[in-house]
């Protein structure tokens, strides 16, 4: 799950992590006031998505005055912001955060992420931070510096006063900087954190470290843990296909294909995938239904998946163990008398009940493609969607 920049700052500052003084705007006129009441010579107006890249795309506009905020926040609320991370459909702005400015001496790069291969948090930081980290790790990789933190004992002192002098830090900013390294790492670690990221983290004129953004992924399987957390979910920053799957408990991630996809099984969805991009086709989603899918939760998956405008064909590819394929087949043939079913549907089961599963679907005389295998599966979905 993700937050906004104006939530992350505020758990930041709970970790001991200096922020700008700042405050959220719904409209225009609470975007002004809010500058009044900030009493600065200079603001920025920046866009609340779930992206990052704001800047480039014209989320982020400094602001000397009111009658510039009430232009920047016309400009910006109501409209989609477009980023390298949003793709062409890009985020409804609908929140602004009205943030003091600050003189800035130089800006870097932190970040916290979870090295799975590793298993453990690595801390990435970069002297020469700034927007274009990704371009800056490829055409100059030694500038970035990497900490692995032992999950047995975690960060060190020893550790965080080491990357402080990586980062060049004056010697009368090495304290604060180690109190905001260890901050951080206690933030990431006890709110079951995916991902803690500030860019820039500033060095002010004054000597002072400032979380200039921030943005936060959590795990979602730990948000139990963290009801304070869950309630700062926003479903409209989210897909909306992927909304309606959470509400069903099913697995849904949406991708940019033709072809809809209804597997059960996270292992064989990945292969299923695997497969229709090996035989030329682009998946349109990920969907485990899981292994004890009844016909009602079937039927459910089946109306996600046709939601999708951008789907050609669908393909339900069923293994069934715990599961068992006369369920499949019986929701599919269900479901299907009740939509407008203007797509081919191609359909392999196997495994658990599959005679009874098979005969179900002939008995209906429902336009539904069978196929033997995967392969034959992805073939005749590939062939189906061109057409």
């Amino acid at each position: 799950m993700d937050i906004h920049e104006y939530q992350a700052k505020e758990i930041l500052s709970n970790f001991n992590v200096q922020t700008l003084d700042g405050k959220l705007a719904l409209k225009t006129s609470e975007a002004v006031a809010a500058f009044n009441e900030l009493e600065t010579d200079v603001c920025v107006v920046k866009a609340q998505v779930h992206s990052g890249a704001r800047g480039k795309a014209g989320g982020i506009i400094i602001c000397k005055s009111d009658e510039e905020v009430r232009t920047a926040s016309e400009k910006l609320l109501g409209t989609y912001l477009k980023t390298i991370q949003t793709g062409e459909q890009g985020k409804l702005i609908e929140k602004l955060y009205i943030e003091s400015g600050c003189d800035i001496d130089r800006e870097i790069y932190l970040a916290y992420v979870m090295d799975r291969a590793k298993q453990r948090i690595v801390i990435v930081a970069s002297a020469e931070g700034g927007m274009s980290i990704e371009e800056l790790a490829a055409e100059k990789p030694e500038a970035i510096k990497k900490v692995e933190i032992d999950p047995a004992v975690g960060l060190t002192g020893f550790q965080a006063r080491e990357l402080s002098f990586a980062l060049d830090f004056p010697k009368e900013v090495l304290g604060k900087a180690v109190q905001l390294f260890m901050g951080c790492y206690k933030a990431m670690v006890e709110l079951d954190m995916n991902m803690l990221e500030i860019n820039p983290l500033v060095l002010t004129n004054d000597q002072n470290l400032v979380a200039l953004d921030a943005k936060m992924s959590f795990d979602d399987n730990a948000l139990f843990r963290h009801p304070e957390i869950n309630e700062l979910n926003d479903n409209s920053q989210k897909d909306k296909r992927e909304v309606a799957a959470s509400e069903h408990d099913l697995s849904y991630v949406g991708l940019d294909g033709d072809i809809g996809c209804m597997i059960n099984g996270a292992g064989l969805a990945m292969a299923t995938m695997d497969m229709i991009k090996y035989c030329g086709g682009e998946p349109a989603n990920f969907l485990d239904i899981g292994g004890g899918a009844s016909p009602e939760r079937v039927g459910k998956a089946f109306e996600l998946v046709l939601a999708d405008d951008n789907v050609k064909a669908m393909l339900v590819n069923v293994y069934a163990g715990i599961n068992r394929c006369d369920w499949i087949a019986e929701g599919l043939v269900k479901i299907i008398p009740t939509v407008d079913l203007k797509i081919p549907l191609i359909v392999r089961l196997s495994g658990t009940n599959v005679e009874e599963g098979l005969k179900i679907i002939k008995d209906s005389g429902l336009p539904i493609i069978l196929a033997d295998t995967l392969k034959d599966a992805a073939e005749k979905a590939v062939e189906a969607a061109k057409k």
